[in-house]
């Protein structure tokens, strides 16, 4: 556009009644395209460059020639930003512009003020259209990123989800049949030499299963709740439970003493559950002897709980779904699980603070 102002400078004198052109003409025909290269980080410096080029060419006596071109581009930049202030400022200018123009022009403004009004009004109502098209081009952007989001954040609650209720049926379903299948061989084994024994290995079997309905029918409720609307009961075990879930172990043939310092905390008592079932299952599925010790201890603002299962010759665990579901347990409570042989037997240590959330 410099090219284009100072070439037509050159080329086209404008003639009478406007002065020859000189230097101080094709300085004030490069100057004027010049401002544009700051029309984007001071759009009002640019068209206040620019709006001046006119007001001094004409003052100076010189014809208008190409200056009208980028005092229109700068009017339409500034009216494209987002920046009210800016914009009335930018209409100020292009009046004071045109009105100095019109005082000092040699030869007969008033003719093509009608092409003066028009083009300074078409520049703004361009530049506001622009800007209105960035602002909906931008809106829709934000709301295309924010629906991603959405979708992300609903897909990590589905994975979360399904991880928590993969624990949930692994945990707990896993101990109830685990349970079952080892009092049925117990019943197997010794019927025909104590029916009475076969019989309450039956009866624990049936209590168990009934149990583990119970369990199946909570989950099924969380996947799909009474209404759609209607949330279950959350899971909340006290003393008396975990009292029970030692007697299932017990009804089994093992040896199972149970110490506990205190009732279970509110805050923490279902993750401690799953997770000293999980311990009991692991020591029923790998060993068929030994006494398992369970003992329950709060020591200031944390609740350690142990399970060993005693014997020897035992090997480092394997990370298998039961000992990552029990870690996850204890990470999302804020707590820690180690898991390991010790001397005299095999233990599992859950260390978790007492006002830790509740989580399935």
């Amino acid at each position: 556009m410099t090219l284009v102002s100072v070439g037509w400078t050159l080329a086209l004198p404008p003639g009478t009644p406007y002065r020859p052109v000189n230097a101080v003409a094709v300085a004030l025909a490069a100057a004027s395209p010049l401002a544009l290269l700051w029309r984007q980080s001071l759009p009002l410096v640019a068209l206040g460059v620019t709006c001046s080029a006119i007001v001094i060419n004409a003052a100076a006596g010189f014809g208008n020639g190409f200056l009208g071109w980028p005092a229109w581009i700068a009017l339409f930049t500034v009216f494209a930003a987002d920046d009210r202030g800016q914009r009335v400022t930018a209409a100020l200018f292009g009046i004071v512009g045109t009105a100095g123009y019109l005082v000092f022009d040699r030869g007969d403004p008033a003719g093509v003020l009608p092409n003066i009004a028009f083009t300074l009004v078409f520049a703004a109502v361009a530049g506001e259209l622009s800007r209105r098209r960035a602002l909906a081009a931008g809106a829709q952007e934000r709301r295309a990123v924010e629906s991603d989001q959405r979708a992300l954040a609903a897909e990590r609650l589905l994975m979360q989800e399904r991880g928590r209720l993969a624990r949930e049926l692994h945990d707990s379903l896993g101990h109830t049949v685990n349970v079952m299948v080892l009092q049925a061989g117990v019943g197997r084994r010794v019927f025909g030499q104590n029916p009475g024994y076969a019989q309450e290995a039956l009866t624990a079997i049936e209590s168990v299963g009934r149990g583990a309905l119970g369990e199946l029918d909570r989950l099924l409720k969380v996947l799909q709740p009474e209404g759609g609307t209607r949330s279950p009961t959350p899971f909340a075990p006290t003393a008396a439970d975990l009292e029970q879930l030692v007697e299932r172990v017990r009804a089994t043939g093992r040896e199972v003493e149970l110490r506990m310092d205190g009732e279970l905390s509110p805050g923490c008592a279902r993750a401690l559950y799953r997770i000293l079932q999980e311990a009991l299952t692991n020591a029923l599925r790998h060993t068929t002897t030994g006494r398992i010790r369970v003992e329950v201890t709060q020591v200031g603002d944390r609740v350690q709980a142990d399970v060993v299962n005693e014997g020897d010759g035992f090997a480092r665990p394997v990370p298998g779904r039961g000992l990552v579901n029990m870690r996850e347990r204890a990470r999302l409570e804020g707590g820690e699980l180690q898991a390991g042989p010790v001397e005299g037997g095999f233990r599992v240590r859950a260390v978790l603070p007492v006002s830790s959330g509740v989580t399935a």
